[in-house]
């Protein structure tokens, strides 16, 4: 596709775009043909290509896991029952040694939270071209588009929608347990008292201000900010494929390097997600 149809940059800048669903200037609801159109429909568009496959991956998540529960026996389990027996005992060590409160809500929340930021990152693993590809055909011959207006992102962790989503769910959380446990009041002297005393009041607020709105962005960047470039450099070593065999077979090697350590990187950064969460909600839970 990047040779036939397209040049490279805009190779690039067709696998960034998304899918977009939005309010046209024309008054009318539609799919966007380009990322300026998209730009235009504002801040109630819909990326559904990653709305889609997040809520795909979260199913498989819910249905593998409800079957493993089902079909689960106390005698010599089998392959996948005891690698999920073994990750749900990976991440309750990692409660209990970040958590020191008593919550029944953190385990069942921290390993929701590894197993699909997981998921969402090993999406960036497949071929860059496959489900785009896919997608483009589907959209020629079932709906009669043109496949360069036809967008497909796979890769929900590299778009700052959703990871800003799955923070904003983690700072939520936050602001909730830290009112339910220390009481409205006691969660406002923590802001306004803290480090510095009463005496420090508007300081105590900027420092306590900043650290407490720095949770969610740094959690939601952090991730979208390295899944975006790992999601870039696919695409940026694809287009060797289309400079002539040398090239493309150096591009093969770099694209199977780079997709080991590409599998560090999204394991990692599940784990941080996971572990920061376990971290600010035990912070939540204590007074200072």
């Amino acid at each position: 596709m990047a040779s036939e149809t397209l040049t490279a940059s805009g190779y690039i800048h067709h696998h960034l775009t998304n899918l977009t669903f939005g309010h046209l200037a024309g008054g009318h609801w539609a799919f966007a043909n380009s990322a300026e159109q998209a730009k235009e429909m504002g801040f109630w568009a819909f990326n559904v290509d990653m709305l889609g496959w997040s809520l795909f991956l979260a199913l498989f998540f819910f249905f593998l896991f409800r079957s493993v529960a089902k079909r689960a026996t106390s005698g010599v389990p089998g392959g996948l029952q005891n690698f999920i027996e073994w990750l749900v005992e990976f991440v309750d060590s990692s409660v209990r040694g970040s958590f020191s409160g008593k919550n029944d809500l953190i385990a069942p929340l921290a390993l929701t939270v590894f197993v699909w930021v997981f998921l969402m990152n090993f999406m960036d693993l497949l071929p860059v071209d496959w489900l785009p590809m896919t997608a483009e055909q589907f959209g020629k011959h079932a709906l009669g588009m043109d496949p360069l207006h036809v967008f497909f992102r796979v890769v929900p962790s590299a778009d700052p929608n959703i990871t800003f989503g799955l923070a904003l769910g983690v700072f939520w959380l936050m602001l909730y347990y830290s009112v339910k446990i220390k009481g409205i009041g006691g969660f406002l002297a923590e802001l306004a008292f803290q480090p510095f005393g009463k005496f420090g009041l508007p300081f105590n607020l900027i420092l306590e201000g900043i650290s407490l709105i720095s949770k969610p962005i740094s959690l939601s960047l952090r991730l979208f900010g390295n899944m975006y470039a790992g999601e870039t450099i696919f695409i940026l070593i694809a287009l060797m494929y289309s400079a002539g065999w040398l090239l493309g077979s150096f591009g093969g090697l770099l694209q199977i390097g780079w997709a080991i350590f590409h599998i560090l990187i999204i394991l990692l950064q599940a784990f941080i997600f996971m572990t920061l969460t376990i971290v600010y909600l035990d912070m939540a839970h204590q007074h200072h």
